[in-house]
C-alpha cells in the first residue's frame, strides 16, 4: 500500500501525488497518470502492481489545480463530472499541469536512483504523449487508449524517448482512421491494437477486457525492463 505526499511544482504549487514503494531497493521508478476520475482506487492499484514488480510508483493528482482530492467512480455522473475537470485543466493558462508532471518525474528519480518511464490512461494517455513530448527525465513512456492523441496537432509532436501506445478498435473515441494516421506518421512509436473498448484495462468499468489488459501490460512491462534497466 502507497501514500500520499506532497511535491513542489515549478511555480511553488504544491501537488499531491500518491506514491507506492517496493520491498527492497527500487529497480527504476514509473510515474502513473490518472484518467478523468482522478487519483481513485484503479490508479492507486495501478500503481501498486507496479511497486509489486520493484517500481517505486508515482500518481501526481493532475486535477488538484482545478479541485483537490478528485476520487471518482464510473457511472455516468462520474464521467460528466471529470470532462468538466479536463476542460477546466485544459483552460489553464501556460503549461498547464505539466510542470506538475514534470515534478513527479524529478520526485521519481531521486527517490528511486534510477531511469523513470510513465504511463497514462485515458486523458493521462494524452498528458502521458505531452510528457514524452516536451518533458526531461524520461526513459520511456507508455499511452493507453489517451483521447486527443490521435488529432492532426498531437500526431505532429515528436516523443523524445521509446513510446509504446495502446488503442482499441473498438474504441468510439479514438476511431480506427486516427490510430492509422498516428501509426503512419510515428513508425518509431510500439503501436498494439486489441478488440476491445476504451477503458479496456480498468477492472472497475463495463469495458474492461482481461484478456487484452493482460496481453497489454506483460508487453509494458517487458517495453519498461528493456529501457529502465
Amino acid at each position: 500500500m502507497g501514500q500520499f505526499i506532497e511535491l513542489k511544482s515549478a511555480d511553488g504549487f504544491a501537488v499531491p501525488a500518491y506514491v507506492a514503494q517496493p520491498d527492497g531497493k527500487p529497480r527504476a521508478a514509473v510515474v502513473v497518470l490518472q484518467e478523468i476520475f482522478g487519483v481513485n482506487s484503479h490508479i492507486r492499484a495501478v500503481a501498486d502492481r507496479f511497486a509489486a514488480e520493484g517500481y517505486l510508483a508515482v500518481a501526481p493528482a493532475t486535477f488538484a489545480r482545478v479541485k483537490p482530492g478528485v476520487d471518482l467512480g464510473y457511472t455516468e455522473a462520474d464521467m460528466a463530472a471529470g470532462f468538466e475537470l479536463k476542460t477546466a485543466v485544459a483552460a489553464l493558462p501556460g503549461a498547464g499541469v505539466l510542470p506538475d508532471i514534470q515534478a513527479a518525474i524529478d520526485h521519481a528519480a531521486q527517490a528511486s536512483g534510477g531511469k523513470v518511464g510513465i504511463v497514462g490512461f485515458c486523458w493521462g494517455g494524452l498528458l502521458t504523449w505531452h510528457a514524452a513530448c516536451m518533458l526531461k527525465g524520461l526513459s520511456a513512456a507508455v499511452a493507453y487508449y489517451g483521447g486527443g492523441i490521435t488529432a492532426e496537432d498531437e500526431i505532429a509532436r515528436q516523443p523524445l524517448c521509446p513510446v509504446m501506445a495502446h488503442f482499441g478498435d473498438q474504441d468510439h473515441w479514438i476511431p480506427m482512421e486516427g490510430i492509422a494516421a498516428f501509426t503512419k506518421a510515428h513508425p518509431e512509436v510500439e503501436v498494439h491494437v486489441y478488440a476491445a473498448n476504451h477503458g479496456f484495462n480498468c477492472d472497475q468499468r463495463g469495458s474492461y477486457n482481461e484478456a487484452a489488459a493482460k496481453l497489454a501490460r506483460e508487453r509494458s512491462l517487458a517495453f519498461f525492463a528493456a529501457r529502465l534497466a
